[in-house]
């Protein structure tokens, strides 16, 4: 932890909020004032940063954190059930984005574990044959394009999100450097740059971050910014999953295994 002038994202409008000051999300001199005179008051040294010491001081420590967390969702529950890994990530992801209720964590792990294959997909496999590119991306390969493509991860991920979702055309290979990560594939540019703001982290110099430190930030900030959680909150019947899926998906692809996932994971938090 470490908000400085210059540092943007949730953690600094959770900040500004408890300082009763404007959320914005950006840290500038109006809120390193109002840290000082927090620090100052607080027997903590005045110099306008806030780190682990200060941020425990004032919002409890990641632990704390954790227990109120765990006390309203029943997350030691999916233990054995899902890659404890993913459990690790759940309470500060929780807290972050509006997974307030079992219900909603139900829904969401059950897309998150159909879209990423039980976890483990966090990088989109561009590795495509000729034939598989006509059948997936076959709009952008016309004709007998695709065997110039095939096998050839940059240039498939370059063309097929090339000149869109904020990248850059072809030649510029930012559709390759900004495909999907994560749980639920986070992919292009401009959604990589609305991640970081809300992260407060740089995840366009560095999107691998995505992957590998945020595969289930990245994931509710899909949930969250597509206002998905109204939708979680209509019930547990297949109706709802459905429409979840749709959102999601984009259509209905394994749309039987997400209601199996869905039950199993809201009877184990019940």
């Amino acid at each position: 932890m470490l908000l400085k002038v210059g540092s943007k994202g949730e953690e600094v409008k959770q900040l500004q909020t408890k300082l009763g000051l404007t959320s914005d999300g950006s840290f500038g001199p109006g809120t390193e004032k109002a840290v000082k005179e927090w620090q100052t008051k607080n027997g903590l040294t005045a110099d306008g940063i806030i780190g682990d010491k200060s941020w425990a001081k004032m919002f409890g420590t990641t632990k704390e954190i954790k227990e109120v967390v765990t006390e309203t969702l029943n997350v030691e529950r999916l233990r054995g059930h899902i890659p404890d890994l993913v459990i690790d990530q759940i309470p500060e992801t929780a807290k972050k984005f509006n997974i307030t209720t079992n219900l909603r964590l139900a829904h969401f792990l059950s897309q998150c574990h159909q879209e990423s294959g039980n976890f483990k997909a966090v990088l989109e496999n561009l590795n495509y044959s000729s034939d598989r590119l006509k059948v997936i991306f076959g709009k952008y390969f016309p004709g007998t394009l695709s065997e110039s493509y095939a096998k050839q991860p940059e240039k498939i991920g370059s063309r097929v999100y090339g000149g869109r979702l904020g990248n850059g055309d072809e030649n510029t290979k930012e559709g390759y450097t900004f495909r999907g990560r994560g749980y639920i594939q986070l992919t292009g540019k401009v959604n990589y740059a609305s991640f970081t703001k809300f992260i407060g982290e740089d995840c366009v110099s560095n999107p691998d971050l995505v992957a590998n430190k945020y595969p289930l930030a990245s994931a509710a900030f899909f949930f969250n910014s597509n206002k998905l959680w109204t939708i979680c909150d209509q019930g547990s019947t297949d109706e709802i999953v459905t429409k979840v899926t749709k959102r999601v998906n984009g259509g209905t692809h394994g749309l039987t295994e997400r209601i199996g996932h869905f039950k199993k994971y809201h009877n184990l938090l019940k």
